[in-house]
């Protein structure tokens, strides 16, 4: 081995190209062409040349001309809301597992429920030519994705509507699952109770008080102001408005969590107190079984597989009107929902 060739294969920064393995296998660009694509016109014995030099470099395939010539680049991305909430990491690996049976890589990134980093880190993932993204939204307001979507890039929304742009969409059934926990509640005696939700301007917290508002009407139950409070899921802003709900002469006897963030801190509140005070939780969370919580689960993976297939479909060419899907939840009673009142 010659001093240039050692150096080719041990600088950084430079990766080994098809000529510099036409020129170890000794054959011309084109056969290496073949054998990379795995093209006939190729004898084995000269295969087996360009194989091994493929394997002495470490050469990888660059498929950026190939994503010229065909215009897809064989990725979607993924826009998640927050990667260490656990609601996501079944949803994303369903995505993944679509991905990869289309042959697709699945890149993906957290918009940290900020509107302005969901459309900078989608409008990157653009720039790379992703095939098609699978948002959750941050923001309401999509118009910027317009040009994008004009331009062939399919997106599925997920979790949360679309704003103010045409868009498949796949949801779960916030409104219904909220309804039939605080129901559940009411059916076990209670008519005091407690409503902890997300911030006012995501729609599956509005869509989840919808329900809980739904359910009281239902059972003919005033709402008092005192038993609903919307905000970040903070542990403090949480626990701060639980034990208020808790204090005072007529204090709830139960709560209604919008999501697990929420029913982790409202566990650790109600574990505090020296009366039972009954719990349901919208999404389910880790030892949830063990800890007896009631909870209106939803289906996760399913959500990130309905997503993943529509949105192959779109890129498969279908051209029909956008769809809403709206995937059901279901109540796992467990315990925490079935106390009395104290």
């Amino acid at each position: 081995m010659d001093r240039t060739t050692r150096h080719s294969e041990t600088r950084y920064g430079n990766r080994p190209t098809m000529k510099d393995v036409a020129a170890r296998a000794g054959v011309g660009l084109k056969t290496v062409s073949r054998v990379v694509n795995s093209e006939p016109g190729v004898t084995p014995d000269t295969e087996r040349r360009v194989q091994e030099a493929i394997d002495a470099l470490g050469f990888r395939r660059n498929d950026s001309a190939r994503v010229l010539r065909k215009g897809r680049t064989a990725s979607i991305g993924l826009v998640l809301e927050d990667l260490a909430d656990p609601f996501y990491g079944p949803l994303s690996r369903a995505v993944e597992e679509v991905a990869r049976a289309h042959g697709a890589l699945l890149i993906n990134g957290s918009s940290a429920e900020d509107p302005e980093r969901e459309q900078e880190l989608v409008l990157a993932l653009c720039a790379r030519r992703v095939d098609g993204l699978i948002v959750i939204p941050a923001g309401d307001d999509h118009r910027y994705l317009e040009p994008e979507i004009k331009a062939g890039i399919a997106t599925v929304f997920v979790d949360r509507p679309a704003g103010r742009v045409e868009a498949d969409m796949v949801l779960s059934d916030s409104f219904g699952g909220s309804r039939e926990g605080v129901a559940h509640l009411i059916a076990h005696g209670h008519r005091r109770i407690g409503f902890i939700g997300d911030q006012p301007r995501i729609h599956t917290a509005t869509e989840r008080l919808r329900g809980y508002h739904a359910a009281m009407t239902d059972a003919g139950i005033a709402v008092e102001d005192g038993w609903v409070s919307l905000g970040t899921t903070d542990p403090g802003r949480v626990r701060a408005a639980a034990e208020e709900m808790l204090g005072g002469p007529e204090p709830v006897t139960a709560f209604f969590a919008g999501n697990n963030r929420v029913t982790v801190t409202a566990v650790r509140v109600i574990a505090e107190q020296e009366r039972p005070v009954a719990l349901v939780g919208f999404d389910d969370i880790e030892l949830a079984d063990l800890l007896g919580i009631t909870v209106i689960s939803q289906d996760a993976a399913a959500v990130g597989r309905t997503a993943a297939e529509h949105l192959f479909r779109r890129l498969d060419g279908a051209d029909h009107a956008p769809v809403r899907v709206e995937l059901p939840t279901t109540l796992i009673p467990r315990g925490s929902g079935e106390l009395p009142p104290a």
